[in-house]
């Protein structure tokens, strides 16, 4: 059964922008390193399987995601390129590993015998598999003090075979954190420990979008762009908290989402507005009420702080963001009326709000903004 989706409210994904994200963090890395696009939590909030297909016919030919459910979907979805599940798999997903062609990250000794049993029923030849070291984060990946003792068991393993070595970065944004450096001498040193086990992994990782960015003597021969492929950054700050302007790369934002004024009240001054009147107007007002709420993934951190774009005018939020319905204060917006275009965040006319604007006000990062985005918000996919 085919189900409507005429509600007012819905994203607007630029595929060329996605793509020209890509583009640029190709020319920046070199076309000798491998990028990893990841297309984990639904690309981010953009829609996984559109995102992964227009990043394929742009030359993406490997993709990273979380679960192994996540990659399912995307080779079920025509996707050819090589799957990277960057926090490996639970037990009992193991013949679905194999059988889908996805590249596991594997630390725990469990994981092997699993992965190795699936693939030997299966009649899998050399299953490749990352091996995920933990350098400082402590979440996950073997330990440098259990890589020796890991590696024999990787090789008790015939059906598989060591093609990457990586590890995660919790401070690349903080371009003079010395954990970082800390980091890479220990990944330095992890690498030393496995080739001289008689191993030579195809592929060595460790940055994320602000690494690729600010450190390209972390680049090695694979990347993992993640926030960067959709337009944004963790702001680049010095340990003191200074911000640096000069390291990012030239990506824009491909995600914008908008709704429509479904109704207008003129208020006099002294009404309470929404629930607990969190807002009392100060004088005769025209309010606009907009069919969205934190049920969409709007945060409710904006109640009375955000605002959003009306023909090209910033409006503020009024009042408190309901599960449902949000809403402003057009009173400065002459003209404002039923079924104008509201823009939530993207750009109107000369005005743009980000996902960082909102992040910021609502005291979280941009992921977060993004990746809340309810799945009844459609998804409209633009290809400029």
């Amino acid at each position: 059964m085919n189900i409507l989706r005429t509600r007012p409210t819905w994203a607007d994904v630029s595929l060329s922008a996605l793509k020209h994200n890509f583009r640029a963090i190709q020319s920046h890395v070199g076309p000798a390193v491998t990028i990893c696009a990841v297309v984990k939590a639904d690309a981010y909030g953009h829609g996984a399987i559109e995102c992964a297909r227009a990043l394929e016919s742009d030359g993406a030919k490997r993709f990273g995601v979380t679960t192994t459910e996540e990659g399912v979907r995307l080779r079920q979805a025509g996707i050819a390129g090589r799957i990277l599940l960057m926090t490996g798999f639970w037990r009992g997903e193991e013949e679905a590993v194999v059988e889908h062609r996805l590249t596991p990250a594997v630390w725990q000794e469990e994981s092997l015998a699993l992965l190795e049993r699936a693939a030997a029923k299966l009649n899998a030849q050399r299953v490749p598999v990352h091996l995920k070291l933990d350098t400082g984060m402590s979440r996950l990946g073997v330990t440098p003090e259990h890589l020796l003792a890991f590696l024999p068991q990787l090789r008790n393993a015939p059906h598989l075979a060591l093609e990457g070595a990586f590890t995660h970065l919790a401070s690349s944004e903080v371009l003079d954190a010395p954990d970082v450096e800390v980091q890479a001498s220990r990944f330095s040193r992890a690498l030393d420990k496995i080739h001289r086990s008689g191993y030579t992994p195809q592929y060595t990782h460790i940055a994320n979008s602000a690494a690729i960015a600010a450190r390209p003597q972390m680049h090695h021969n694979f990347v993992r762009p993640g926030i960067s492929l959709y337009g944004y950054y963790l702001p680049f700050v010095s340990a003191a908290g200074e911000r640096i302007e000069d390291k990012a790369l030239d990506v824009r934002p491909v995600l914008s989402w908008k709704t429509q004024i479904i109704g207008l009240r003129d208020v006099p001054a002294g009404a309470g507005v929404g629930y607990n009147a969190r807002l009392v107007t100060s004088r005769k007002s025209r309010i606009a009420v907009l069919p969205l709420g934190y049920a969409d993934g709007l945060n409710r951190h904006l109640s009375c702080n955000g605002r959003m774009l009306v023909r090209g005018q910033f409006a503020p939020i009024a009042g408190n963001v309901s599960m449902d319905i949000t809403l402003l204060d057009v009173t400065d917006i002459p003209g404002a009326q039923i079924g104008d275009t509201v823009t939530i965040f993207g750009t109107d006319g000369t005005n743009t709000i980000t996902a960082w604007e909102h992040a910021t006000t609502s005291h979280t990062v941009p992921y977060e903004i993004l990746c809340n985005i309810n799945v009844r918000v459609p998804r409209r996919y633009i290809q400029e």
